[in-house]
């Protein structure tokens, strides 16, 4: 799987035309697609929000299955983890975090890719309030009480996180 096979997919179907047994087949087709691609292309694919159509023609109960089935594996010890970690390192996690998907989206640009919504919508950046809230509260808590819609705009950043811990760098160092 390949962020052009994921997108042409996503192209050649219009959720909103579809009911029943059909609609939710072609969600989780989505979702299973989505879960096919390799880390990096999967993050291409999140940066460039191609689902966006379809997750804007999705109920909140479909939104929510949608998120469960394409949250990556070991996606709540993460959120458990990292709510064990001491807030200044949530505080640089999350740093670090908005700075590589910036580098990432401007990469894409760099890369002359298709343009698409993300090429007029930056990655979710968090305010800074966003981030104390984050950093305090932690991720588990944040996150079991967002909406759908929430959960899926942070999704880039919460895998960028678990990447991060996944890899020992925030562990390593003075960091």
């Amino acid at each position: 799987m390949t962020t052009d096979k994921f997108r042409a997919y996503a192209h050649s179907m219009d959720l909103s035309k579809l009911s029943g047994d059909a609609r939710a087949k072609a969600i989780r087709e989505l979702a299973d697609k989505l879960n096919q691609l390799s880390p990096e292309e999967r993050r291409r694919a999140r940066l460039e929000r191609i689902w966006q159509q379809w997750f804007g023609a999705m109920t909140e109960e479909e939104k929510g299955t949608f998120i469960e089935l394409t949250m990556p594996t070991g996606f709540k010890q993460m959120l458990a983890s990292f709510e064990e970690l001491p807030q200044e390192k949530r505080r640089r996690a999350v740093d670090d975090a908005i700075k590589r998907l910036k580098e990432a989206q401007e990469k894409t640009k760099d890369d002359g890719e298709p343009p698409s919504v993300a090429a007029t919508n930056p990655p979710p950046v968090l305010s800074e309030e966003l981030q104390q809230k984050i950093t305090k509260i932690g991720l588990r808590s944040f996150y079991s009480e967002s909406s759908a819609q929430t959960k899926a705009e942070l999704a880039p950043l919460l895998e960028e996180l678990q990447r991060t811990m996944e890899s020992g760098r925030l562990f390593r160092g003075n960091r």
